[in-house]
């Protein structure tokens, strides 16, 4: 059943991604005005498969796997002010024979930032950006230690957590491939909306969900610190890398541990104008979850359609 919703619920993605791509080929031809404005459109679909005969004797799991995934800029600049937005979506599932299907990658990004330049390097910049996941995330055979059954635990679902963060500082760009942002004044709202989902942690002695306590549905956090950098450049012909560092200190809890760090990483190869070969990796330290460093990653090839309406 697990494995049927989750299908219908990458139909529907891929679906709205289909359409989406469609409406900006359409809004994007009929633009008559692009002088201020560089969009940036990719959306992808990749595809893995394993199967083997009962026979087969080096063993191994039948298993099917999907990727998809969409990737927006548009970013406005006119005399000293400017205006980026992204939108970035990923959601993968993995379907290995005997088990119940599993997410691989989920990710719902949005980041808008308007920017007044003081100098060529320089800008005062103030943003907003939502992060959260699209589905459900369980902690997989799992044992009980009242009765040893083994059991799945869910500990992530959509808005569980999701966080939002406003910062306001100065960005500094010294070339068109690297930015970064200071933000000595970045307050974040943890929000927590299911109470199904495990506890992880504490508050202050009480029992906490991603540093929410537990009855409460958001957590404030006034006065912080947040650092973002932000790299993207072909680093050799048809080879591109990226990469966003993402670092969170409250400032009533300064200690090294309690500071937050999220690392993406893609380096992607294009074989041609419609497929991709991509690598992809994510580091996340972050108290309130898990005292300990988490890492994802993963390996891709797929159908990749890409439109933007600038040369680089």
């Amino acid at each position: 059943m697990k494995y049927v919703l989750a299908l219908k619920r990458y139909s529907i993605l891929a679906v709205l991604l289909v359409i989406i791509c469609l409406h900006g080929q359409l809004s994007f031809g009929q633009t008559t005005d692009t002088s201020y404005w560089k969009k940036d459109f990719r959306v992808g679909l990749s595809f893995n498969q394993a199967s083997f005969s009962d026979n087969w004797q080096g063993g191994g799991v039948n298993s099917i796997g999907l990727n998809t995934f969409l990737n927006y800029k548009a970013n406005y600049a006119k005399g000293v002010h400017s205006w980026d937005n992204i939108i970035d979506l990923a959601y993968g599932v993995l379907k290995n024979e005997g088990q119940s299907s599993r997410k691989s990658v989920d990710r719902f990004f949005l980041d808008t930032k308007y920017g007044r330049q003081l100098s060529t390097r320089w800008n005062f910049y103030t943003s907003l950006s939502f992060l959260s996941q699209f589905d459900k995330g369980y902690q997989y055979d799992v044992e009980d230690p009242l009765t040893g059954e083994r059991m799945d635990i869910l500990i992530s679902n959509f808005m569980l957590p999701a966080f939002i963060t406003s910062s306001w500082g100065l960005e500094y760009k010294p070339v068109d491939y690297f930015k970064v942002r200071l933000g000595p004044f970045s307050p974040r709202a943890t929000i927590v909306t299911d109470e199904d989902v495990a506890i992880n942690g504490e508050i202050d002695g009480e029992p906490a969900r991603y540093g929410v306590k537990v009855g409460d549905k958001v957590r404030f956090e006034w006065l912080a610190f947040q650092l973002m950098a932000d790299f993207n450049k072909d680093i050799a012909p048809n080879l591109n890398l990226k990469w966003n560092y993402i670092l969170y200190a409250n400032y009533g809890e300064l200690e090294w541990r309690k500071v937050d760090h999220r690392l993406d990483a893609m380096l992607t190869a294009k074989v041609n104008n419609f497929i991709d070969v991509g690598l992809g990796a994510i580091l996340i330290y972050d108290y309130d979850q898990i005292d300990e460093v988490q890492l994802s990653q993963a390996l891709n090839l797929g159908i990749v359609y890409k439109f933007k309406n600038y040369v680089d």
